[in-house]
């Protein structure tokens, strides 16, 4: 009887776990991030549907930026510094990379930053901007993608390389994590002056989400060992380009922490200059701190 009884109690234990573990039903997308799945666009790439947002702004201006994302969140990182974007550049692009965001998360699937850099050329291609110079704003994750981008340039094609506090959030992110656990998470890497509200929280969560990307977040975290894996081929690609880098540093970044980060990137990356941000900005500055993100970002730029 009590073994019975045991087994019963295990039995309906499981039943939560699993709900949680498959995380039914998923969140319902805020008007805001409506809106902005509605204002992009689909791709095929390798027999998956990639989302992009394309939008043309500054008259007179021929100058293209590609926006690419970190982990585990998607092109939505970018919507606070959108309209000033545009503002400076013809063109604003922005994707969701395979396994984020309103993208396809195919499973099972061998995710990898090689990958990820041809879905990006493969929508430059899309777009009809093949042959012309196009500049590249990343961050986190993003930043291993244009690295790998920058290794394949052999003209300089990629432009101005932007680098935003590059690192990467600890693989709790697997598959039980709940929107709780999530945006405890999420929270850490974000100035405790600079946390985001409650909806944003939940835009970030409901764009993991979409289309069961729960259920893919530990492959995507084989990224970190390519990481350590091709270390030389990106390292290296960073320290002997001749494209003109930038890096946006929020000083109080966990992942890279002050000032130990700064002074490495600074001793590696000679030719690279550097924003350093308020004290309290973290590590989503494009977030935290738009206006100043901006201000360091067009101040590089316009300096060409």
């Amino acid at each position: 009887m009590i073994g019975r009884e045991w087994w019963l109690h295990v039995a309906l234990l499981c039943v939560p776990l699993l709900a949680v573990y498959l995380h039914i039903p998923q969140p319902q997308l805020s008007p805001a991030l409506h809106t902005w799945r509605s204002s992009g666009r689909f791709f095929s790439f390798r027999g998956n549907n990639i989302f992009y947002k394309d939008s043309f702004g500054a008259v007179g201006s021929s100058d293209v930026v590609v926006l690419l994302h970190g982990f585990p969140t998607s092109g939505y990182d970018w919507h606070k510094v959108w309209e000033p974007l545009n503002q400076r550049f013809n063109r604003v692009i922005a994707l969701d990379f395979l396994g984020f965001g309103f993208s396809d998360k195919p499973r099972p699937h061998q995710y990898s930053i090689f990958e990820q850099a041809s879905a990006v050329e493969a929508l430059i291609t899309h777009l009809g901007l093949a042959d012309q110079k196009v500049n590249l704003l990343s961050h986190d994750y993003g930043d291993t993608v244009a690295l790998e981008l920058l290794y394949r340039s052999d003209h300089n094609r990629t432009g101005h390389l932007i680098l935003k506090n590059s690192g990467f959030i600890s693989p709790l992110l697997t598959r039980l994590i709940t929107f709780h656990l999530f945006s405890r998470g999420i929270g850490d890497v974000f100035g405790p002056y600079t946390q985001p509200t409650e909806a944003e929280y939940w835009d970030m969560w409901t764009g993991v989400r979409f289309n069961d990307g729960n259920l893919v977040m530990d492959s995507i975290l084989q990224y970190i060992n390519q990481r350590l894996k091709h270390r030389d081929r990106w390292v290296g690609a960073l320290t002997s380009t001749s494209t003109p880098l930038h890096m946006i540093y929020g000083p109080l970044d966990p992942v890279n922490p002050h000032p130990q980060f700064i002074h490495l990137y600074q001793k590696l990356v000679r030719r690279s200059t550097v924003s350093i941000l308020d004290e309290h900005i973290s590590h989503y500055p494009q977030l935290e701190d738009p206006t100043g993100f901006m201000n360091a970002y067009l101040n590089f730029i316009n300096s060409f």
